[in-house]
């Protein structure tokens, strides 16, 4: 039966759309930062640093800038995404996309190019927005002592602020909104495609289907633990400011350590991770660190159940995957599909993990624009070992999941031009 409803994506549901992603981040954002302590920042910058926060969330460029006169110097830098912000986003902004499209089986490319462009316009003026309130200048007490009175007498009080780089943020925000409807249209199965690709969603939509939920499903478990560590041990607050800006950030890289992946990294100074301490202790040393399986289970042996949960998970998601793919496909093609969907998430982790932040400061040459009364946190990945083992615990997950009784597939057939989605 061919569908007669009507598709109804103007510019007032891309706006709709637009506006519920924005106050979605910068609620969570808002949230998050409040319970992190930034309401004390001087100088009202609670606003400006909430706008700086959903801007980097979606891959914008934040710049830190430090001045303390002819006296003094300072430097500054930060690569961080808040996830928690970013995925709320993504997800926002992606049932927004869909929701016009529901009820459809087959849609023109002209017709989702057109709505996709629509949001695009709207998502760059709101973006342009926060890119312009997210600057601010602080200024850095240096306390009563020796340094404080030298600042004084020299009027050498550092600065430090920040400001965006506004067409970079612009650009890398389309890009990251061009992901998200794209990653919308692969994993709903009720979302419309042009005619022409119909076939491929036979082998794309189901592994990009599991992959989301995986990650997903690693991240709500992060969530469970943080409750249990509310109840158990308190830290009401500061578990908050972890689940609302960076929890996706934990339990992501959690999944790639229990795959096997490497990351090397460092804590110096005053910095500290929203983290398991284990992770800390691993971490802060003054050369750089390995960070792997073994050497956070050298500090505590319940660490190994790591690789077990994520063994479980991925197995998980894999049955997931060929319940939704056509009966009949062989268990390696199973496995070759579960490996590239595992690989291309692993990297997409890889790119939004990696974290670098420093500031330095130093006045009449005491201290160092490196460390002393800086500090500095880096985590990085390990990539080709990393991606590597990912395609091989992807291929045998899949091709143990295709080997299960055929009772535990659901067939998937292909929709022809004028069939409604299956249910």
């Amino acid at each position: 039966m061919i569908d007669s409803v009507p598709a109804r994506h103007g510019w007032p549901q891309a706006l709709g759309a637009v506006l519920a992603g924005v106050f979605a981040m910068g609620l969570v954002a808002g949230l998050g930062l409040l319970a992190a302590g930034a309401t004390d920042l001087p100088g009202g910058a609670f606003p400006s640093v909430v706008a700086a926060s959903v801007v980097t969330a979606v891959g914008g460029t934040v710049e830190l800038s430090g001045a303390a006169g002819a006296l003094a110097g300072s430097r500054a830098g930060m690569t961080v995404l808040p996830l928690s912000v970013t995925l709320t986003g993504a997800l926002v902004i992606g049932a927004g996309f869909l929701r016009p499209l529901r009820h459809r089986a087959v849609a023109g490319a002209v017709e989702l190019a057109g709505w996709a462009a629509r949001l695009a316009a709207l998502w760059l003026l709101a973006l342009l927005g926060l890119a312009l309130a997210a600057r601010h200048t602080f200024r850095i007490p240096l306390g009563d002592g020796t340094l404080g009175d030298l600042a004084d007498l020299f009027g050498a009080t550092p600065e430090v602020g920040f400001t965006t780089d506004v067409p970079l943020t612009l650009a890398v925000g389309l890009v990251w909104l061009a992901g998200v409807l794209l990653l919308a249209l692969l994993v709903s199965r009720g979302a419309p495609l042009p005619g022409r690709v119909l076939r491929a969603r036979e082998s794309v939509r189901p592994v990009s289907y599991a992959m989301v939920v995986l990650l997903l499903a690693w991240v709500a478990l992060g969530v469970l633990a943080a409750l249990g560590v509310v109840v158990a041990k308190g830290h009401r607050v500061e578990t908050v400011a972890v689940v609302l800006l960076g929890m996706p950030n934990l339990m992501w890289l959690a999944l790639t350590i229990g795959l096997g992946a490497t990351w090397e990294g460092r804590v110096q100074g005053p910095f500290g991770l929203p983290m398991p301490k284990v992770l800390d202790e691993v971490l802060r040393t003054p050369d750089l660190s390995t960070l792997d399986l073994s050497a956070l289970a050298a500090r505590d042996g319940r660490v190994w159940w790591l690789a077990v949960v994520v063994a479980l998970s991925l197995l998980a998601a894999a049955v997931v995957m060929v319940r939704r793919s056509p009966a009949g496909t062989p268990a390696w093609r199973h496995g070759l599909h579960m490996a590239v969907g595992l690989t291309l998430a692993v990297a997409a982790v890889f790119l939004l993990c990696r974290t670098e932040a420093r500031y330095g400061l130093s006045v009449l040459g005491i201290g160092d624009l490196a460390g002393g009364l800086g500090g500095s946190l880096l985590l990085r990945p390990r990539w080709w070992p990393g991606l590597a083992l990912a395609a091989l615990w992807g291929f045998i997950a899949g091709f143990l999941a295709g080997c299960l009784p055929r009772t535990s597939r659901r067939p998937t057939p292909v929709a022809g031009p004028g069939a409604r989605p299956h249910p």
